[in-house]
């Protein structure tokens, strides 16, 4: 397991992240689309429900509030219905809202999509509506916001600048909002709009354009990790940057600092939607600089949270748990389930902050048969996380004798590794589990019902803490032993 990233995730804390840029309201209506109007070639939906979430720097900001931060807006809304409800949202999760500037006679942005649901199938946007304004603010407004702006950033840790292009982060402000933070000592993390002069952009620490934006910015396509390269290089120099992030949706994303210049993958995705994973990628890399971790560190994060992101539908926000199991999941992924007790002991720890239940069995597993399958899937049932502790080759020998086991240690452990209802293997080389168990900790132990009159070892140390023991029923006729004499039996006649 990823320790440095699991341990990143657990001191992130509550910095305070000040969002500067284009918020706006996203609607959606959902409903059935299963006919076409008869009075033009269009489908007709037949709405069910509207739902409401935080678009633009709004999304930043619910982003940053569901990683534990603590928002802090500054920006423009209208003077009407959607800026009431936006407001009233951004409030809800916690933000800061005390800098948004309300403007008469313009707009909140606001993005109202159409969802289809026709022949059972998955959720399709059909159409979207915008209501924008994209004017530049008047000289009084452009004061205001600087002046709501400097007032608030001795109070945060960092800033985001989150660019639309909707009117508000004109070059003026943007220099004004990053050489403040310059002179305060405060990093400023930007999420750029789609255009080809970033020169408003200048002295800020870091900005993070996707793969299209980064190709206008710089005036050539970028394919490949040269074209990165020189692309990074560039923007770093011409805009006196610390550092670049080009996200690179299934590539992962290019990190270029002073002293780095690398591809950070990310796992493959069935991307369901894009919405969303810029926010993600911004608020994730913001909060965890707030908290002090460095820019590759940063990145792997920001890949996970955008790439969960993508496999929602709409804008949806990313939980510290929903990353946590991807790293876990990732980790298993690349080193399997076999884990030295010690490393088991860190990773279960991670399962119990989730509220996970373990379940704890223990056995040689010499010659798989259909007996042990049941048993571990009677295991499974009792909880979330199987661990099997499998007799080591010394442990089977004290307890079977000389000829066992048939199978050595390593090849027992990765077929019941290979087993979809076993979550961990580890070995313990013991005469009995006592030890181990005592290390787990587990909620569940399980033995077989053949065990019930020898007396389950463990049993007093699980029930002393609230645990519980279950005896698993045991399938007739199939066993290791019985398995092995009737090879011998075979071999004899042979």
């Amino acid at each position: 397991m990823d320790q440095k990233l699991l341990k990143t995730i657990a001191n992130l804390g509550s910095p305070r992240v000040m969002v500067v840029g284009d918020f706006m309201l996203d609607i959606y209506l959902y409903g059935d689309a299963l006919r076409i109007s008869p009075e033009a070639p269009v489908p007709v939906l037949r709405v069910h429900r509207t739902e409401y979430s935080c678009g633009g720097a709004g999304s930043v900001a619910a982003d940053l509030a569901e990683l534990g931060a603590v928002p802090v807006c500054v920006g423009i809304i209208g003077e009407d219905q959607n800026g009431r409800i936006l407001t009233k949202m951004l409030k809800k999760i916690g933000a800061d809202i005390t800098g948004l500037l309300t403007v008469p006679n313009r707009p909140t942005t606001s993005k109202q999509r159409l969802i289809g649901l026709a022949q059972h199938r998955h959720q399709q946007q059909l159409f979207r509506m915008d209501e924008e304004s994209t004017d530049a603010l008047v000289e009084k407004q452009n004061e205001k916001i600087i002046s709501l702006y400097r007032a608030r950033l001795p109070q945060v840790d960092i800033v985001c600048l989150q660019d639309h292009d909707k009117g508000l982060l004109s070059k003026t402000i943007c220099f004004e909002i990053i050489q403040s933070a310059v002179k305060a000592g405060k990093k400023i993390i930007v999420d750029p709009s789609l255009n080809s002069d970033y020169s408003k952009y200048t002295g800020a620490s870091v900005i993070t354009p996707n793969r299209q934006e980064t190709s206008v910015a710089v005036g050539f396509e970028i394919n490949n990790e040269s074209e990165y390269k020189k692309a990074a290089q560039e923007l770093v120099e011409k805009l006196k940057l610390e550092a670049v992030v080009i996200t690179l949706d299934k590539v992962g994303a290019y990190l270029k600092t002073k002293n780095k210049s690398q591809i950070i993958p990310t796992r493959p995705r069935d991307v369901y939607d894009v919405t969303g994973a810029g926010d993600m990628v911004l608020s994730t890399l913001a909060t965890t600089l707030a908290a002090g971790c460095d820019y590759h560190t940063a990145v792997e994060l920001a890949n996970i949270a955008g790439g969960i992101e993508v496999e929602k539908f709409g804008n949806k926000t990313v939980t510290i748990e929903e990353m946590i199991d991807e790293i876990v999941a990732q980790n298993q992924a690349k080193s399997g389930k076999i884990r030295s007790s010690n490393l088991l002991i860190d990773e279960l720890a991670w399962h119990r902050r989730r509220n996970k239940t373990i379940v704890f069995t223990n056995g040689c597993f010499d010659v798989i048969h259909t007996g042990h399958i049941e048993y571990l899937k009677f295991c499974k049932s009792q909880g979330h996380i199987v661990v099997v502790g499998l007799n080591g080759d010394k442990s089977v020998k004290t307890i079977k004798g000389p000829e066992r086991p048939i199978n050595n240690q390593k090849d027992r452990a990765t077929i019941l590794a290979a087993l979809e209802m076993v979550d961990y293997v580890t070995i313990f080389d013991e005469p009995d589990p006592l030890a181990l168990i005592k290390m787990v900790k587990p909620d569940i132990l399980v033995k077989g019902r053949d065990w019930e009159q020898k007396g389950v070892i463990g049993r007093e140390f699980v029930e002393s803490y609230g645990g519980k023991v279950v005896l698993a029923p045991i399938v007739e006729g199939k066993s290791s032993s019985e398995t092995i004499n009737k090879i011998k039996t075979l071999q004899a006649k042979s």
